[in-house]
């Protein structure tokens, strides 16, 4: 299968459905033009049609493995990370003071986006790196931002993200990795990390590790943690890798997708770190990187969903079976419940996709205005969007596989790598229960203001439309009454069971209105006829129906589970 990248799907999401004039208008951005930001788009388009679609099913035929202590990663992967590399996508939104580009968020989300899609292995790894050099922008010394910065977004070095330990999990505070600090200012870092993603590769010359780790003196839980860079190789002043550093790969494990991705148990024993932010300030200087890792995670999830799309399109339109209905073709694809399904997988990830946008949208409105405002609806819209991408993933993935039959269930096909490769992601950064905890615990602890500025939009929007798509907008507005009810429900409930059980069910509730939100948009901009208003049709009728029972159950509390 050859993978079509989405050029044109994001050219009408940033041009018509957020009005991109707006970022593009700041001072920040120069000259840059709409019409340059079509040709970026079409270069990484390229890019990940050409070089890196053709990896997807080599790297998972062909994991990365051990050998003697290296890690050897697929066949073709060397080729394709350089192809990256050497286009200057890594740093794409990096300061231009390290050679990076400057350019707004919103494309570097659209560049993963298509990256991810042709092949998730390899295009997790600029991923993480991309947000090291966010963190270590927002976070580090100056004396690290000119050792590692150029490295990282030229590409000659990966960065890592190391938080998890065996003992912990998901519980940050627990962590037991200990920093000791040396006599020449830096630290001895000592403890063992997991499910580590890109640990290393035999494509790079070094790997920079942000860790999570605790100083001696430090206070118990996730306060008393502070973030390190620790290098496999220690840079010389100039840059340069120079002696090897007292930290190794372990072993990386055995997978249930992304096999083309090395994952490790990293073992770090009195490893040379330097202290990234101020000592205890591990968890504000980390969360930069995890914030914009979400938000790539979500994009990952929406771009692995949309690959399986396009495997089981090709499908369809070529296999023959049974008789479909007069006037639909010989092929499966007349058939009602193909012809149900497909919609339905464009549908929910076209309101996932924009969603993601919308995230990076509001990140670029931030850096433009200083807005506090923003600043505060990429906060509440990051979770949703992490978890609404990732399950749409999987979901399309899943109905992708069945519109295969039993076909789908056979490696040879490759619609099953799709399913295996999305599952991580709603694991990875977060899983998606603990994002939709902190949504409805910190994202509303401002008594839901941003919550309800953001419901507004959506009321406004629906209004909006209510002239001349009535039937769509009454839809929307049903449901955008249902979650404002609950949202003001949610953010005065004491009992913090009841909140926590209700969370997925409100979250999911959340992201289904906002892609109804974006349907009535992207309707309304093409014209309210053809494709765009007939999947608005599905969206509202097939997916924003399930809006209401989840509201119900994000109100019920926790009395039956306990």
């Amino acid at each position: 299968m050859t993978y079509v990248a989405p050029v044109d799907e994001y050219a009408f999401i940033l041009g018509q459905l957020f009005g991109f004039g707006q970022v593009l208008g700041a001072d920040r951005y120069g000259e840059t033009s709409f019409e340059d930001c079509c040709e970026i788009l079409a270069a990484a388009g390229k890019l990940s049609e050409e070089v890196l679609g053709p990896l997807q099913v080599a790297g998972d035929r062909t994991p990365s493995a051990m050998d003697n202590g290296v890690v050897r990663t697929p066949p073709g992967y060397r080729e394709g990370y350089r192809a990256i590399a050497e286009g200057g996508w890594i740093g794409i939104s990096a300061g231009e003071e390290f050679g990076g580009m400057a350019l707004p968020h919103s494309l570097r989300n659209a560049v993963n986006d298509m990256t991810n899609g042709a092949c998730a292995s390899l295009g997790l790894s600029p991923l993480l790196t991309q947000s090291q050099i966010e963190a270590l922008e927002a976070h580090g010394s100056d004396h690290l931002k000119r050792v590692y910065l150029p490295k990282l977004i030229a590409g000659e070095w990966l960065g890592t993200m190391c938080m998890t330990e065996p003992q912990a999990g998901s519980d940050i505070g627990s962590l037991r990795t200990m920093a000791r600090p040396c006599e020449d200012g830096t630290y001895a870092v000592s403890g063992e990390k997991i499910y580590i993603s890109w640990a290393d590769a035999d494509f790079v010359s070094n790997v920079s590790h942000f860790v999570l780790a605790r100083l001696p003196d430090a206070r118990p839980g996730s306060k008393g943690l502070s973030l390190f860079v620790v290098p496999k190789f220690i840079p010389r002043e100039d840059g340069a890798c120079g002696i090897r550093n007292d930290v190794r790969v372990m072993s990386l494990e055995h997978k249930l997708g992304l096999h083309g991705s090395p994952t490790g148990v990293m073992l770090f024993e009195g490893a040379k770190g330097w202290l990234v932010g101020e000592p205890g300030g591990g968890i504000r200087a980390m969360f930069t990187m995890m914030n914009s890792a979400r938000l790539g995670v979500g994009t990952q999830g929406v771009a692995i969903g949309d690959g399986a799309l396009a495997l089981a399109e090709q499908f369809v339109s070529t296999r023959k079976q049974g008789t479909p209905p007069e006037g639909t073709g010989d092929t499966i694809n007349g058939h009602p419940d193909v012809r149900r399904r497909m919609q339905l997988c464009r549908a929910n990830l076209f309101a996932a996709r924009a969603l993601c946008a919308d995230v990076a949208f509001s990140m670029d409105m931030a850096d433009c205005t200083g807005e506090r405002s923003w600043d505060d609806r990429v906060a509440f819209l990051t979770p949703i969007a992490k978890s609404f991408g990732s399950d749409i993933g999987v979901e399309t993935a899943l109905a992708c596989l069945q519109l295969h039959g039993g076909a789908g269930y056979i490696e040879g096909t490759g619609a099953a790598q799709y399913l295996r490769d999305a599952v991580v992601t709603t694991i990875y950064e977060g899983t998606n229960g603990i994002q939709a905890i902190d949504l409805v615990g910190r994202k509303l602890a401002d008594s839901g203001h941003t919550a309800l500025r953001v419901l507004d939009e959506v009321a406004k929007g629906a209004d909006s439309a209510a002239a001349t798509m009535p039937a769509l907008a009454a839809r929307v507005s049903a449901a955008h009454e249902a979650v404002e009810e609950t949202t003001r429900w949610l953010s005065k409930e004491a009992c913090t069971l009841g909140k926590q059980a209700g969370a997925v069910a409100y979250l999911r509730a959340f992201a289904l209105l906002l892609g109804g939100h974006y349907h009535l948009r992207a309707a309304a901009e093409a014209g309210m006829q053809g494709p765009r208003h007939a999947l608005a049709q599905t969206y509202c009728v097939r997916s924003l129906s399930h809006c209401a029972s989840f509201t119900r159950e994000a109100r019920h509390g926790a009395g039956d589970l306990y």
